[in-house]
Formats: structure tokens, C-alpha cells, sequence
């Protein structure tokens, strides 16, 4: 049995007339009796009674009618749900986030998915240094990546979406929490709270914004992450340099305050060059608005 037998079957089925079924399937009629009658003899049955006159579905017609239609709807569905796959409109997409963007930027990123490519599924994974998301990209655990160049190796293409400015983070009660801007050369008294040294590229910035002031914290106290940064900042430990996208992690007893003098740390969109999916390139497309590229390599 093939589908051409359900499809013929089911248009005589509904016209009840093998001349108007021929013409709909652009067959020759004698070329469509003899596949009806070759799918009554696998079946054993009669499923369309025939006279001069008319033609008729039989009782074991009208249900493999029903199972004819519903497999065929079946098949159709899924040969969209294929084709929408090649081209990209329809999948399970990995993204990785990095620390602080998954709180501002997650939200416009589904928001945006959900509006222009509805059919895409998204697994979300968060916390994920640059290095690590880099080799996730590699072995294809993660389709996009959203995190802080540089990145490790030519094979790894990104596009910068956002270049943020440190800020600093005090408990409500400082005496900083007051000026609106703080000057990094305000910090020198101050113990610093800042993120480890895996976290390179936060970290990098925040040292070299420090070298720059001249700045030598007399007290330094390492987090793994920011919503551990904030929490010791609360705590009264000291002082906080975080990414401007920390202010979407509200923390009580912490205020943010711009901070002159500070570096800047960027945030790109990456992939792999060599297993770039049709899903990939379709995501990457439909942000390029919601994220506008400032650079790309």
C-alpha cells in the first residue's frame, strides 16, 4: 500500500464519481479504477460499492475513510513541521547567558522569539563564563551564546551587541550611596568586593579600571557570581564593581551608582562558524534589530 492509494481513495471517496475524482487528480480514470481496486484486494474488502449510476462508500469504507483522512493530515503536518525545520523556522534552540545578561537581556530576547519565530523552542542555560560557552558552541550543546569577548579561536563568530560601563554597587547605608557619581579615586579607603578570577574578563576590566585610578584596594573579597557579589555588598563586606546589567538583579540594602572613570565590558551574540544551523542563522536574523550589532567578527 502507498499514500497514492489513500489519496485516490479519498477523492473518490468524497466525490463519489471516479470521472470528477480523475479530473482532481489529474489521472486517467482507468488508471484510478485499477488502484482502487488493488487497494481493495490488499485489504480484502469492498469500500466503494459501484453500479452504472453511482458510487457508493460502504460501511468499511467510511472508517478506513476516517483513518485515510486522518493519516494524511498526519503526514501533512509533518512535512511542513520538516520544511519549517530546513529552513530554520522551527527547532530547539540552546542559548548560553553569561552572569548579569540573563536578567536584562533574556526577557527581550524571548519576547522577541516569541513574536517572530513562534515555532522555536528555547532551553535556556545560564551562568556561563565565555571560555565555557566557547566550547559548548564546539560540540553543538549550545546553538547561541550570549557572553563577554574576547572569544577563544577563529571558529567561534560573534557580533557585539552592547558595550556596558562598570558601575558601582554600595549598601544603602554608605556614605557613597548619596552621590549619584563616584569617581574610582573615592574607592581607595574602600574593601572591595569583586568577582574571581575564572570570571576573566569582568575581572580584567574592573583591575585595569583600578590600575588606571591608581587605585590599590587595601581589602579585596572574591564572589563566584554577581547575585554572590551583591549579597556580600549587602552584607557590609565593601564595595562592588559590576556590569551596568546588574541593576536588573535588585538586591535589598544595595544601591547602584554610576562610576567615573570605569572601564567597559561588552556584550556579544557568538556561534560556530562550522555548524551554523538554518535555526541559528534564522535567531540571529530576527535579533538583529532587538540587538543591533555595534561590531562582528
Amino acid at each position: 500500500m502507498e499514500l497514492r492509494h489513500l489519496r485516490y481513495f479519498v477523492t473518490v471517496a468524497e466525490t463519489c464519481h471516479f470521472g470528477r475524482a480523475a479530473e482532481r487528480l489529474h489521472v486517467a480514470q482507468p488508471a484510478l479504477s485499477h488502484t482502487i481496486r488493488q487497494l481493495e484486494e490488499e485489504l480484502g474488502v469492498v469500500l466503494l460499492a459501484r453500479t452504472t449510476r453511482q458510487v457508493r462508500v460502504t460501511p468499511a469504507g467510511e472508517f478506513f475513510l476516517a483513518e485515510a483522512r486522518r493519516v494524511l493530515a498526519g503526514l501533512d503536518v509533518g512535512v511542513r513541521g520538516v520544511r519549517r525545520i530546513g529552513e530554520g523556522k522551527r527547532g530547539l534552540l540552546r542559548v548560553g547567558f553569561t552572569g548579569t545578561a540573563a536578567f536584562s537581556h533574556l526577557p527581550r530576547l524571548a519576547r522577541a522569539l516569541a513574536q517572530r519565530v513562534p515555532d522555536v523552542e528555547l532551553e535556556i542555560r545560564a551562568d556561563l563564563l565565555t571560555a565555557e560557552q566557547c566550547e559548548r558552541l564546539r560540540t553543538g550543546t549550545l546553538g547561541i551564546g550570549v557572553l563577554r569577548p574576547p572569544v577563544t579561536g577563529d571558529d567561534i563568530g560573534f557580533r557585539v551587541i552592547e558595550s556596558e560601563p562598570l558601575v558601582l554597587a554600595v549598601p544603602a547605608d554608605h556614605r557613597l550611596a548619596a552621590e549619584p557619581v563616584v569617581a574610582m579615586t573615592e574607592l581607595r579607603s574602600e574593601p572591595l568586593v569583586t568577582y574571581d578570577r575564572r570570571n576573566s574578563v569582568v575581572y580584567d576590566a574592573v583591575a585595569r579600571s583600578c590600575r588606571e585610578a591608581a587605585l590599590t584596594p587595601h581589602q579585596l573579597h572574591e564572589a563566584s557570581g554577581t547575585a554572590v557579589l551583591l549579597a556580600l555588598v549587602a552584607g557590609g563586606l565593601g564595595v562592588g564593581v559590576v556590569p551596568a546589567s546588574a541593576r536588573a538583579l535588585p538586591l535589598a540594602g544595595v544601591v547602584f551608582r554610576d562610576l567615573a572613570g570605569a572601564a567597559t565590558v561588552e556584550l556579544a551574540l557568538a556561534w560556530h562558524h562550522e555548524s551554523r544551523s538554518p535555526l541559528v542563522t534564522t535567531v540571529l536574523d530576527a535579533l538583529e534589530d532587538v540587538f543591533p550589532t555595534t561590531e562582528s567578527t
